[in-house]
């Protein structure tokens, strides 16, 4: 029974599982970064059986259904869910009061106040515009991230006051994303995004981004794991980063018309620090690639395009090509891999990829394709599939896998288990935002199920530096323990998983044979 509170107090509720605690805030938005961070937390608490900390969106109310909850009556897709699981009550409401703590220090909580000194927090854009503007350094730039539906109203507001905006939100009405870029384009300005994951100006990194090197390379991407990967391919190759500029993955569909592309290609020509800038994205309308390459092929700076599809390079060797353009020797660079010391003899069978990144399952898609044929990108397809978990179809209401990745470990569990898989595919994404050991669970998984039997082959993409959070070689170095092949080059793992699915070569790369 819902029990009733103050305004301002979270409701309580119990569920079908009289070992669950539910709270709800009602009205109180929290990006799902935040409150991956939050529900990682209560998971590692002493006795805590399970957790969730939550928006109440439809999908997040199955899950709180699947933990034993019960959300109170009139929740809505605005209110914040938090719910816990334990044998005891004193373990149950210790991990409520400290989600709480969490949760308040961030702001979160009705009616907190931000700073030790006790000024209020900025309730709105332009308010933390005017206090930042007796700064040193006045903003320059807002980062927004509530609820798609609503996002384009503080996006707005932001633009109003003179910032450019990065919009974080994704499932964003392509409506409001083409009125934002049509007033930023009137006004001067840039719109990054919708569903802008990755951004670097000026060494800093917004949403998920990796640490490399200031260097003279500008990325405009509409594709964040993509951008991201050449990023670090260029950073492994020792050429370091200008700025990664993301525009959101519609840009370059024919509604939107390439807005952001167009002027953030002026942004970069402008820019001093910038000597080549390359163009990532999934191939464009064709009438808006011809627009940006016409914008390109006025530029004094010299340009590269990765627009993938069939018979266009990949990310690599788009890799190769600007280290040959800044008169770096391309033949001297070896991607690294890492390989297992031993492990079972790989068989042929199907080839099943679970990806976090989306432009990461395209190309890899694209490098398997003409080893194995046809590939299905649906989840509950027979025989070779990729697919991308990040998707909106899967994102929806819950953290992205790069910050939560156990929906792909259940999946990908499940494939080890498979008697028709040959070889997993994995992609691992390493940088700022990302989850801080995504190999520990992908290892645990894979002794867990060497030890109830045999498996088929893994084959592991490794997105990272060596600066990043994670430590690329620490990441690498698990994976390898555990039985997986691992490369700094996707292209090279799609390449690999594929042959080895077709059984086209066996063992190792360094003892492979036809």
């Amino acid at each position: 029974m819902t029990q009733q509170t103050p305004r301002d107090a979270p409701e309580s509720t119990t569920g079908t599982d009289s070992r669950v605690a539910v709270h709800l805030r009602r009205g109180s938005y929290r990006d799902s970064v935040a409150l991956m961070r939050v529900s990682r937390i209560l998971r590692q608490l002493p006795d805590v059986e399970g957790a969730l900390v939550a928006m109440a969106t439809e999908l997040n109310l199955e899950l709180l259904t699947e933990l034993g909850g019960t959300a109170p009556t009139g929740t809505t897709a605005n209110d914040l869910l938090i719910a816990v699981r334990a044998a005891d009550e004193a373990t149950r409401e210790a991990a409520l009061r400290r989600a709480a703590q969490e949760l308040d220090a961030t702001g979160a909580g009705p009616g907190t106040s931000g700073s030790d000194s006790g000024q209020i927090e900025p309730r709105s854009i332009r308010s933390a515009v005017n206090r930042a503007a007796g700064a040193d350094t006045p903003a320059t730039v807002a980062l927004v991230a509530t609820p798609g539906d609503s996002a384009a109203v503080s996006a707005f507001e932001a633009l109003r006051c003179g910032l450019d905006v990065l919009v974080f939100s994704d499932n964003v009405p392509l409506h409001h994303e083409l009125a934002l870029k049509t007033h930023a384009q009137r006004t001067g300005r840039l719109v990054m995004g919708p569903d802008c994951g990755t951004a670097l100006l000026s060494g800093a990194a917004l949403g998920f981004a990796n640490a490399v090197r200031p260097g003279p390379v500008g990325i405009v991407a509409a594709s964040g794991t993509g951008a991201q990967h050449l990023m670090c391919l260029l950073d492994t190759a020792g050429v370091g980063i200008s700025h990664c500029i993301g525009v959101g993955g519609r840009d370059l569909h024919s509604a939107i018309g390439g807005l952001s592309t167009l002027r953030a290609l002026e942004l970069l020509e402008e820019d001093p620090a910038t000597e080549r800038i390359v163009v990532v994205s999934k191939p464009p309308a064709p009438e808006v690639a011809a627009r940006v390459t016409s914008a390109l092929e006025a530029l004094a700076t010299p340009a590269h395009t990765v627009l993938l599809g069939p018979e266009e390079p990949d990310l690599t060797s788009v890799a190769a090509q600007v280290l040959a353009g800044l008169g770096r020797n391309q033949d001297t660079v070896t991607w690294p891999r890492w390989l297992p010391a031993e492990g079972p003899e790989p068989q042929p069978g199907a080839l099943r990829g679970l990806f976090c990144g989306g432009t990461l399952a395209e190309e890899a898609l694209l490098c398997a394709q003409p080893v194995l044929g046809p590939i299905a990108t649906a989840e509950d397809a027979p025989g070779h599939r990729i697919v991308d978990l990040g998707a909106d179809t899967y994102t929806a209401g819950r953290p992205h896998p790069m910050i939560d990745p156990a929906p792909r470990t259940e999946r990908f569990a499940a494939q080890l288990r498979s008697a028709d898989c040959g070889v997993v595919l994995l992609d691992v994404v390493l940088g700022h935002g990302c989850h801080p050991d995504p190999a520990r669970e992908i290892a645990d998984t894979m002794r867990t199920q060497r030890a109830n039997g045999a498996m088929p082959a893994v084959v592991v993409s490794l997105c990272g530096t060596e600066n990043d959070p994670q430590d690329l070689s620490t990441q690498a170095e698990l994976l390898c323990r555990s039985g997986a092949e691992v490369y700094a080059s996707n292209a090279a793992a799609a390449r690999r998983a594929a042959h080895l699915a077709a059984g086209t070569v066996r063992g190792t790369p360094s003892t492979a044979t036809a």
